[in-house]
């Protein structure tokens, strides 16, 4: 059954008061969090769920950025797992912050067999890792997908889509990257762009309508949501994004 959540940065408390408590009564089943919505309770998970409620909705997904060149950087993702562990997140989304810039495709290679050992002790704990190819880091363009999945452990590591990060990279043909990857694909987050800008879903310049057609036809059934980086009303784009998801892929 696919889930619908929701994703965007909050800069006030009262922002991020309004997102956990509200995301439930507009009508999503989620929340995939940034990470200064939890990095103050990573070694305290029992008082994150004390203040935003039961295991599991709050906090579906935990997206996380690291660059994991050093053991702590590593060591800091393994706390990650065991907070999203004992919250009962599902996913933690990660964005790899190594510039593209001069990768071969034998470091890009090298990635996935790395983060396929990572990948591994996520599932011992119950969780997915999940990587957002993202502009400028290492999985950026379709060749990148390729090269990286070819290389990774079968089922250690998912790919989340992210369909403005293709479009801000000048990948084309999204519909069909998700046909072709439809097997690896375990996460999407819908994010819209209009002159290298992020805007709310249906206000860019994408169209949705081929996307949708591609999560239906692969059958895809998971997580997908509403990435939100425009800057708009947080309540308003909550209600617009979800819309805006449930019409499409109905």
């Amino acid at each position: 059954m696919i889930r619908f959540a929701f994703s965007k940065p909050t800069r006030t408390s009262e922002d991020t008061d309004l997102l956990f408590g509200k995301f439930n009564e507009i009508g999503y089943d989620g929340l995939q969090l940034k990470k200064s919505q939890y990095d103050a309770y990573i070694d305290e998970p029992q008082r994150f769920l004390d203040e935003h409620g039961e295991s599991g909705g709050p906090a579906s997904a935990l997206i996380y950025g690291s660059k994991l060149n050093e053991n702590e950087e590593i060591e800091a993702l393994r706390r990650t797992f065991k907070f999203a562990q004992k919250v009962g997140s599902e996913l933690v989304v990660l964005c790899h912050g190594v510039p593209r810039e001069g990768l071969s495709n034998d470091q890009i290679a090298g990635f996935g067999r790395k983060l396929s050992e990572l990948g591994k002790e996520a599932l011992e704990r119950g969780l997915k890792l999940t990587l957002h190819h993202h502009y400028n880091q290492p999985v950026m363009y379709r060749e990148d997908v390729e090269v990286f999945f070819e290389a990774a452990e079968e089922g250690a590591i998912g790919l989340t889509i992210d369909t403005a990060h293709f479009v801000k990279s000048g990948v084309n043909g999204v519909a069909g990257i998700i046909r072709e990857f439809a097997h690896v694909i375990d996460n999407f987050h819908l994010k819209d762009i209009a002159d290298s800008k992020f805007c709310v879903l249906g206000s860019g310049t994408i169209e949705f309508g081929p996307i949708f057609k591609a999560i239906q036809e692969t059958e895809y059934d998971g997580w997908i949501s509403t990435d939100e980086e425009s800057g708009a009303d947080l309540e308003q784009a909550m209600k617009v994004c979800l819309k805006f998801m449930k019409e499409g892929i109905s």
